[in-house]
């Protein structure tokens, strides 16, 4: 892609430029003594680095008046220049990558992490995204920047439990599990704050590399059209056996930094606002040190929707006086003030709960020299370096599950011709879930099939939209290079683009080049991001995030005479003209990309001109020119007469972020406001996937999704499933490896499959009897912790190193696991324990270890575990309000998954 200045001094800044002029401008920095930068020559204690960090925040927080100091409370703290504080945002995320700030290396969903089931990996994933944002928070700060996305406050991991299949934010979680959720989030805390990975002390003495956020706290997983009105009455046991372990793992184990309260009530009180949860248990109990945040905008909850208060400021009030120090949204900054005046708090309170978050942003280095910051050094070359592009490709091909395989897979190379259909098969979307990042070149599988066997014939069909009466703006093939060209005189192909820092394509761009084809998802990124990442691009080329157009313009050429369909799409405003006519005019803003259409005939040969026009106003940008040539089949039929050519299908289908995710405006068969109402296979790809069944041609069936697929037909009907779960950058390629064999698959289920919903309790009732493996006495149509492989893997019996044990006591569990197939290959091997006779209601058993590891054929390797009674045994007891241990007899079972038990031995805990 060319790049061309369009003024004389506009310059291209290579990364070797770049990286000399931030290490001069840092030197620069380093040398000004940092009083001097400041607003007055005040004694400025805050600024003392032989002070504590708390000693010093106090002393700045000392110094503000009662308006600054609910100010400094929201999650866009304004800066104070009197004070020397410079403005800081609070709001960053880093789901599975670093989220909305532009390029970035995009690994797999959070609940594709899981399917790993791999925690040194996390720990790689996260030291990786950790080391990009801190490049991006200090390449921002060179650049005088301070906005949403820049900072060092990141607002993840997600470890609420994934109880129920129909949440459209389960896919942000690491499943349904308590203890690998726990396991899984902690690694990632580690790893984001910079913390050894085994005994959990920072890296750095001085200053922790960010803070990380256990969200939502505590008992929070759906309906979305609900959440702001909700009342949750858990049982105390379900409480404290399942919905406060993970979080008590990360707080006590993982040492996070942040907690996000939610939206919904906990037995009446607002999550983010819960003496329960907030006091009691997180400070009283868990000993939490760090800050409580809402989200976002949920004290205006407490009042206008839960109406637990009559008035903002007694919302504010109540949610500081009961532990939320910051507020995202601004009822705190208006609302505070009014509060302390009318004596609902106190200003020392303000000051507690201040001083907790300016301590904070000093624990990060925000108010050190620069110079003085471990992890101020980090180049911003990182984002999106090779490696971190290798370990997406890596965590993706970890992340896949084989849910079946009668002998299809691995498909041979030698094919002849392979058939591709599907609506995911090349949708960036269906790698990405939510909360992502901006990838410079994702793959989709169609993509990484046709990389993985270039001697190979690979037709495609979309085949089907992806839900029933949902028209997918991006179904349209693109209009392809060869048939666009940036001007008259020219062989280059594509059309020129000019670039405007502002929505109304006023004055001189700030960026001309070539784009071959016009399809773009910025998302919340900007169109330049990638090329700055890239070097291909400066600080005079940039293009904003909001508040931006492009025009394009140049010539087409269609191939042959008839009647094309011209669409163009957009999120937000485009105009599109031929020969200097007005086709298609929505110049207004959107709220997601939605397209149009117009029937022209066209002179095959003919140049005709062109121009596209678009502006994006804010949030998610996206923009398509695609067309549909003269005699194009109906998609369905196109998908028929390509699997009926083809040796073997692949169809790749299931579901997108588009469709199932945090509260959105979705409300298709099968789909409400961001939730499923139906987890089946959505009805356009079973009717297209049972037609391609009856062709005779062997199907293999490649699932997108974020949650668990009701795929009953195609388990007893299709030779082989995959689940790929949302990928990251490198989806495609993964998935390739994995069917032609180049990796063999291992990963395992984090949730279960379901036959369909209807033996599931309702969606809004948090009881989990019925619910997930510890709890469903049905037959699941595919197990937690289930994955197949292209080998087979013996195992021996579990020798434990005692048969009785006081609660008070460990046990180490061993087990021989054998590769007995001709292929190397990953194993999970997992331990599970149940009461035998249990004297009160119990899960029927628990995930209570977990190990990955990598045999080659014939190698064997002793797997040990070890659990202690009195934390993995334990249940609670309502009636004594406590943990309790029962004494009894309990199986120790080790297998493939929670219904796959290869091997198992007794324990008997003793009485006290």
């Amino acid at each position: 892609m060319q790049v061309h200045p369009p003024q004389a001094s506009a310059r291209r800044t290579g990364p070797a430029l770049r990286r000399l002029a931030r290490a001069c401008a840092a030197t620069l920095l380093a040398a000004i003594p940092v009083v001097a930068l400041q607003a007055d020559d005040g004694d400025r204690p805050w600024l003392d680095t032989s002070l504590g960090f708390e000693e010093r925040a106090a002393a700045l927080v000392s110094r503000m008046t009662l308006e600054e100091k609910a100010a400094q409370m929201q999650n866009d703290s304004p800066a104070i220049e009197r004070l020397g504080v410079p403005e800081y945002e609070w709001w960053n995320e880093a789901l599975h990558g670093v989220a909305r700030a532009g390029a970035a290396t995009v690994f797999p969903q959070a609940i594709g992490m899981a399917a790993t089931f791999d925690v040194p990996l996390m720990d790689q994933v996260a030291r990786t995204i950790s080391d990009e944002a801190r490049a991006k928070h200090h390449e921002a700060l060179r650049n005088g920047q301070h906005g949403r996305y820049q900072g060092l406050t990141f607002w993840s991991p997600n470890i609420n439990i994934f109880r129920d299949p129909r949440w459209g934010r389960g896919q942000e979680t690491y499943g349904e599990d308590p203890f690998l959720t726990a396991r899984m989030g902690v690694s990632f805390v580690r790893g984001l704050q910079g913390m050894d990975p085994r005994t959990g002390e920072p890296l750095d003495p001085v200053h922790r590399k960010l803070d990380a956020t256990a969200k939502h706290f505590a008992v929070h997983s759906g309906p979305e059209a609900d959440r702001h009105t909700f009342d949750v009455h858990p049982s105390p046991r379900d409480l404290w056996e399942t919905y406060l372990p993970a979080f008590e793992a990360l707080v006590r184990e993982g040492r996070v930094q942040a907690v996000m309260g939610a939206y919904n009530r906990v037995y009446g009180e607002s999550a983010s606002a819960s003496k329960l949860l907030l006091r009691d248990i997180l400070r009283e109990q868990w000993g939490f040190k760090g800050y409580v945040m809402s989200d976002c905008w949920a004290i205006v909850d407490i009042w206008e929707n839960h109406r637990i208060v009559a008035t903002p400021e007694e919302a504010a009030a109540l949610a500081v006086k009961n532990g939320t120090e910051l507020n995202c949204g601004s009822t705190y900054a208006e609302h505070l003030p009014v509060a302390v005046r009318k004596g609902l708090i106190s200003e020392a309170e303000l000051d507690d709960a201040l001083t907790r978050l300016m301590t904070t942003r000093m624990e990060l280095g925000m108010f050190d020299p620069p110079g003085s910051v471990r992890w101020a050094d980090i180049p911003y070359e990182v984002n999106q370096a090779p490696e971190h592009d290798a370990l997406a490709r890596r965590v993706a091909q970890e992340s896949i599950v084989l849910l079946k395989n009668d002998g299809v897979l691995p498909l041979s190379k030698d094919i002849r011709r392979l058939a591709v259909i599907g609506p995911t098969a090349d949708d960036t979307m269906a790698l990405l879930g939510n909360y992502y990042g901006t990838p410079a070149d994702p793959v989709t599988v169609l993509r990484g099939i046709r990389e993985a066997v270039p001697g190979v014939e690979v037709v495609y069909a979309r085949g089907v939209d992806l839900v029933e009466g949902r028209e997918d703006p991006a179904a349209t093939p693109l209009i392809e290079p060869q048939y666009l060209r940036p001007g008259t005189g020219t062989n280059e192909r594509g059309l020129r683009g000019e670039y405007f820092r502002n929505k109304d394509l006023a004055g001189e761009p700030v960026l001309v080049r070539v784009d071959a084809q016009i399809g773009f998802r910025w998302d919340r990124g900007s169109p330049t991001d990638n090329l700055m990442a890239r070097g291909e691009a400066g600080p005079d080329n940039a293009v904003p995030n909001d508040g931006f157009s492009i025009r394009w313009s140049g010539q087409l050429l269609p191939p042959v005479s008839g009647r094309y369909r011209l669409e163009a799409g957009a999120n937000d405003g485009f105009r599109l003209y031929l020969d200097g006519e007005l086709l298609l005019d929505r110049w207004e803003d959107a709220e997601r990309l939605r397209a149009d259409s117009v029937e022209v005939e066209l002179e095959g040969g003919r140049a005709y001109d062109i121009r596209l026009e678009y502006y994006e106003h804010e949030r998610d940008a996206a923009v398509r020119l695609a067309w549909d040539l003269p005699g194009a089949k109906p998609p369905f039929e196109e998908a028929m007469e390509a699997a009926r050519s083809a040796d073997a299908i692949v169809f790749v289908g299931g579901l997108t972020g588009d469709v199932e995710g945090e509260e959105m405006k979705v409300d298709f068969p099968g789909f409400a406001g961001g939730d499923r109402t139906d987890i089946r296979l959505p009805a356009t790809q079973q009717r297209l996937l049972e037609a391609l069944h009856a062709t005779g041609k062997p199907v293999v069936l490649v699932l997108t999704t974020g949650s668990a697929l009701g795929i009953d037909w195609a388990k007893d009907h299709l030779p082989a499933i995959l689940v790929a779960w949302y990928p990251g950058q490198r989806g495609g390629n993964a998935v390739a490896d994995v069917l032609f064999g180049d990796h063999n698959p291992a990963g395992r289920l984090p949730v279960t499959f379901y036959k369909a919903d209807e033996p599931l309790p309702a969606f809004d009732d948090y009881a989990m009897e019925g619910r997930t493996y510890r709890y469903f006495r049905g037959e699941p149509l595919y197990p937690f912790g289930h994955g197949l492989s292209y080998t087979t893997f013996e195992y021996g019996d579990v020798r434990l190193d005692r048969a009785t044990v006081d609660a008070g006591g460990r046990v180490t569990a061993t087990v021989s696991v054998r590769n007995g197939g001709t292929r190397a290959g990953d194993e999970v091997v997992q331990l599970y324990l149940r009461a035998l006779e249990p004297k009160r209601p119990r899960a029927i058993r628990e995930l209570r270890g977990f190990e990955r590891i990598h045999l080659a054929p014939g190698e064997s390797r002793e797997v040990t575990f070890t659990f202690a009674p009195e934390k993995d045994l334990r249940h609670y007891d309502e009636q004594a309000g406590a943990y309790a241990v029962d004494p009894g007899r309990y199986l120790v079972e080790v297998g493939a998954s929670s219904a796959d038990i290869r091997a198992s031995a007794e324990v008997e805990v003793r009485a006290p």
